[in-house]
């Protein structure tokens, strides 16, 4: 395969890109928002995994997470639809004030324990205007950057939300960890709730900052047919898509091995989970629980900055190593070495060593997610490019899901299992062998006698 991944010129450079006053407000929209979502997710995330008084199932955990995740994948594709009727500016301020207004019943009901259906609703609302709200940021990053540096814009936008969501994750776990608020249903309440002084800023700051209209759509441009028929058009619109992506092979194998990646992914991320949360902070006594759901969850804090750190380094490297070799090879190497990985820094069942396998595997996760984005826009028409993203980002989020919810029903309740992480490893190597034959070059054919 050759260069799949596309280094950006010297003129649309990060500093360039940053110039741009328009560019600088919108990302601050951005950031702000998703520095809340890590706040909201570790309230979420803390009341299922570290609190003593509610020991929840591995089942739940992972039901924890298909609420956080499909709604990306199951509305991504219909968002545009009432994207490309609005106003942008007032859209996206909309959906974070929305956002604000909702987190404060979700924290009260994480607060009082009463975590129901209606709970779960109000988390899933919360998490689905997400999804509305970083699609409208990525329709209207044209009006705020030049179109030549909307890929390398795009990117570095994405890369520093990562990197600020991580934050927030990470802070939220700090302040549990030196015991600023305590780790029952109480305390991961107040952390949920602060998420919404971040949707709030969010929200104001998109309407300080840009007129009505500066976004788009302009009135023009604005749909008008019934948006019962634009949601029958996307959705005929993504079958053609997956027809499109079976004529083109390439691009195919490639989202095959990244979503069996994930599947693979899900488990390793269960077991990280429930070994931080069930394992090393296990204690028998009441005070001692308390203390190392504590300890655990800054541990946890610094399992997602290692994970951070090595989606940075990949940002780094991935140009660099497909430049020296070429995608196939590195694709197939990473995946083998995560095997690799996890037996050498898994196996010991020591938090340190989780650390840095943590860092490598998302080396890898974050490398192949680069070169699956740039083949996917190498390989495919453009017309079809947008739908055949959305099928890749649903094969994505659900293969990781089905991982988590493996993961549940085969390890043990605390996730130390030997015999489970030498097979996982394992796949993990035999993928890395499927990809790299079933993408060798095929010799041509003889030439038929005459």
């Amino acid at each position: 395969m050759p260069n799949t991944v596309p280094t950006p010129k010297v003129a649309a450079s990060s500093r360039a890109i940053l110039a741009g006053v328009p560019f600088r407000r919108l990302l601050g929209v951005r950031l702000t928002s998703q520095i809340a979502d890590g706040w909201f997710q570790a309230g979420l995330a803390g009341s299922l995994l570290f609190n003593p008084d509610r020991q929840s199932s591995p089942v739940a955990i992972a039901a924890g997470f298909a609420i956080l995740l499909l709604p990306y994948s199951l509305l991504g594709p219909y968002v545009g639809v009432l994207l490309d009727r609005w106003d942008r500016r007032a859209s996206l301020s909309t959906a974070n004030l929305a956002r604000a207004a909702m987190v404060l019943p979700a924290a009260a009901l994480l607060w009082s324990g009463a975590q129901g259906i209606g709970f779960a609703v109000c988390a899933l609302i919360v998490i689905a205007i997400n999804r509305f709200f970083l699609a409208g940021l990525s329709a209207a990053l044209p009006h705020v950057v030049e179109e030549r540096k909307l890929v390398p814009a795009n990117a570095l936008a994405s890369t520093l939300g990562t990197i600020c969501y991580s934050v927030g994750l990470f802070t939220a776990a700090s302040v549990v960890a030196l015991h600023v608020v305590g780790t029952d249903r109480h305390g991961y309440g107040v952390i949920a709730a602060t998420a919404s002084l971040g949707y709030l800023a969010s929200g104001l700051l998109a309407r300080r900052f840009f007129r009505r209209d500066e976004l788009g759509p302009h009135a023009h441009e604005r749909a008008t047919s019934k948006i019962s028929e634009a949601v029958v058009q996307v959705f005929r619109g993504m079958i053609s898509g997956a027809r499109h992506l079976a004529e083109r092979r390439k691009a195919l194998r490639i989202m095959a091995l990244q979503s069996a990646y994930r599947f693979l992914y899900g488990v390793l991320t269960l077991a990280v989970l429930l070994l931080y949360s069930r394992y090393f902070g296990h204690a028998a006594d009441r005070a001692e629980q308390v203390s190392g759901a504590a300890t655990s969850m800054g541990q946890l804090g610094l399992v997602v900055l290692s994970g951070a750190a090595g989606a940075a380094l990949a940002a780094v490297i991935t140009p660099l190593a497909v430049r020296w070799w070429d995608a196939r090879r590195w694709l197939s190497g990473v995946v083998a070495a995560v095997g690799v990985v996890v037996l050498v820094f898994g196996l010991p069942f020591v938090a340190p060593l989780l650390l840095v396998a943590v860092f490598l595997v998302n080396v890898a996760s974050q490398s192949m997610k680069i070169i699956v984005d740039a083949t996917i826009q190498r390989e495919c028409l453009d017309e079809y490019r947008g739908r055949i993203f959305s099928v890749n980002d649903t094969a994505f989020n659900l293969c990781f899901v089905t991982g988590l919810f493996t993961a549940a029903v085969t390890l043990p309740p605390n996730g130390k299992s030997a015999l489970g992480l030498i097979i996982t490893a394992t796949a993990f190597v035999l993928l890395a062998a499927w990809y790299w034959f079933a993408t060798a070059a095929r010799p041509a054919a003889p030439a038929a006698q005459a």
